[in-house]
């Protein structure tokens, strides 16, 4: 269920960024925790042997637009990205996002956040969970400094999340990644810029899990946690390279099989809700260039193969020059 949960957040689900007091980037984490740290919904990248990327042109009756499958966490040593983003991006005059990165930081949508996030009245999440469950919370947070009574207020969906970042955070995974970057370049560029969903959208489907699953999903979370450096490598190289079939191994497949309502309410439902604006982007006289977590690109309901029955044609860009060497990270944005 872990397993499910980040492949959910790294190929699937909003890029939630991580803005964190250096405190709380050092793991120290206070009681009022800062609603910044709620979220990680994360997709990271890193290997570098890589002949292809996750980007694709779509071309019909003369109109193009371009489609970047995004990681929404990144390395220091993932810079610069591959050199196909660069060139998609310099071909288009708007960028079309999930959301708006930028209301992710306003204080009333964090206030929604933690809002969801929070049982309102009064509980704690042991009261929540079954004895065998919260135990194992428990004993994990006891062996790892993870201050659980800090955390004891959040439902079940926001500690598992909050576990991940620091588990992400070990390995040494920064908290803002493809998204936040083309998007503070998109401002300073002065592009225009585009979203498919309202962060309250993507906040209901973060939270939206119903509490009868809380112990299962806490359970097999806490027992699966220990792969997580491993899915981490094969979702970073499937990434990288645009492998679809891997990327659709590892993330559609097993979803589609094993959590049907998950795979229809994240995947296949927001897809479906999108297409009219995608497909519709082929009339318009500017090229965009659409910026989505890399799972709803692949497999049969994705969008690739939608646009594909929609006549469009789909062809993978290969950069005409590729990125250079391996460089540290470039400054965000404060």
């Amino acid at each position: 269920m872990f397993l499910h949960r980040y492949r959910q957040y790294t190929l699937v689900d909003p890029p939630f960024a991580l803005y964190c007091a250096e405190n709380n980037k050092k793991l120290k984490m206070r009681t009022a925790m800062n609603a910044s740290l709620c979220i990680a919904l994360v997709f990271v990248a890193g290997t570098w042997a890589s002949a292809e990327s996750s980007v694709w042109k779509a071309t019909r009756d003369g109109s193009t637009i371009y489609l970047g499958g995004t990681c929404h966490v990144l390395r220091p040593t993932d810079y610069p990205l591959p050199a196909e983003f660069d060139e998609a991006y310099g071909a288009s005059e708007t960028i079309v996002f999930e959301t708006d990165m930028g209301a992710l930081k306003d204080p009333s949508t964090q206030q929604a956040i933690l809002a969801k996030a929070t049982y309102d009245d009064g509980s704690t999440v042991e009261e929540h969970l079954s004895a065998e469950a919260y135990a194992l919370l428990s004993s994990y947070c006891a062996s790892n400094n993870v201050p659980l009574d800090a955390l004891k207020q959040f439902k079940p969906s926001m500690i598992v999340i909050t576990i991940m970042t620091m588990e992400l955070m070990k390995l040494g995974v920064m908290m803002e990644g493809v998204d936040t970057f083309y998007d503070q370049k998109a401002i300073a560029d002065g592009k225009t810029r585009e979203f498919l969903e309202t962060v309250e959208q993507q906040i209901d489907f973060v939270f939206g899990m119903p509490e009868s699953n809380d112990n299962k999903f806490v359970t097999h979370s806490i027992s699966e946690i220990g792969l997580l450096p491993e899915v981490y490598e094969s979702l970073v190289g499937a990434w990288r390279t645009g492998d679809m079939g891997k990327l659709g191994e590892l993330m559609i497949s097993e979803l589609k099989e094993e959590m049907p309502q998950l795979y229809e309410e994240l995947l296949t439902g927001r897809n479906e809700a999108w297409m009219p604006r995608i497909s519709a982007f082929h009339k318009t006289p500017q090229v965009e260039f659409i910026l989505v977590g890399a799972g709803h690109l692949v497999g049969p309901d994705g969008i690739i193969a939608t646009l594909e029955k929609q006549g469009f044609q789909v062809e993978r860009v290969i950069a005409s020059k590729k990125s250079p060497e391996k460089v540290g990270a470039p400054a965000m944005a404060e």
